[in-house]
């Protein structure tokens, strides 16, 4: 069963394709496992995300984040852990410990789907923007993005889609554009949603597919519409009498010999 955690590295994995990003998930920074939850790492060619989320306009060239869903707290500890595997990584990609990559070149995120109210008690949360703080961890400075608390807007979709706010998933689904093939990932994420009664069901990949074409349709040219349904399903439930007329409105008398000797043969 795939779970929150990988369900959110697997999502930010799409956000990042094409892009001059890499991420790589549960990163391994040990003899001793521990996992990293998310590593996105700048790469030399490849282009930046043409629109940033909330929170990650000061991403450096290596992005540790952990990762923390509305069934879990983050607290001390998490940042703890996460300095952590800061420290560990900085090690494990520096030519030797006398020749450090520069610390300016890390970022460290803590994500959540809640508010972390118990960090209040350690440290003071630094009001970035909405649902964006920082707080002094240590020797670093650790970016907070509480995604229950983010926007709704077209470029924080894929924080949206892991807010736990019903109406904000919703919305996250709607406007996300997924850039690789994971409808069986929306569908494992709806499921996870709908047993834990964030989102009422039945409600499925099919149903967001339709309501994301019928909110979407006005803008695709009638024309384009039209090249998808038979001639039958065209004049389905068009009153014969109203037809006519708009055939004699909007062609020639030729015209509308050929389109009625036409429509006699359907």
């Amino acid at each position: 069963m795939i779970q929150w955690h990988r369900l959110f590295g697997i999502t930010l994995t799409d956000f990042f394709t094409g892009t001059a990003y890499n991420v790589e998930l549960e990163k391994d920074l040990s003899i001793k496992q521990q996992l990293l939850d998310v590593l996105v790492i700048e790469k030399h060619e490849g282009k930046v995300p043409e629109q940033i989320p909330d929170g990650l306009e000061n991403m450096g060239k290596h992005n540790l984040m952990t990762y923390k869903s509305h069934q879990q707290a983050l607290d001390a500890w998490t940042l703890d852990e996460l300095t952590g595997h800061y420290v560990n990584y900085r090690k494990l990609i520096s030519p030797s410990h006398d020749r450090l990559v520069l610390p300016e070149d890390f970022r460290l995120y803590g994500v959540s789907a809640r508010y972390p109210e118990n960090l209040k008690k350690h440290a003071d949360l630094k009001l970035l923007g909405e649902g964006v703080y920082e707080i002094k961890w240590g020797s670093r400075t650790v970016r907070i993005i509480v995604l229950s608390r983010i926007p709704k807007k077209k470029k924080n979709a894929v924080w949206n889609l892991f807010s736990a706010v019903p109406e904000t998933v919703k919305f996250g689904f709607s406007e996300y554009q997924w850039r690789t093939e994971v409808s069986s990932v929306m569908n494992e994420m709806l499921l996870k949603y709908k047993a834990e009664g964030v989102i009422a069901m039945p409600y499925t990949v099919k149903d967001f597919q339709r309501e994301y074409v019928l909110e979407h349709i006005h803008k695709i040219p009638a024309d384009e519409v039209l090249k998808n349904f038979s001639a039958d399903d065209r004049l389905k439930g068009i009153n014969s009498n109203e037809l006519s007329e708009l055939i004699k409105k909007r062609f020639s008398k030729k015209e509308q010999k050929e389109i009625l000797e036409m429509l006699q043969g359907l």
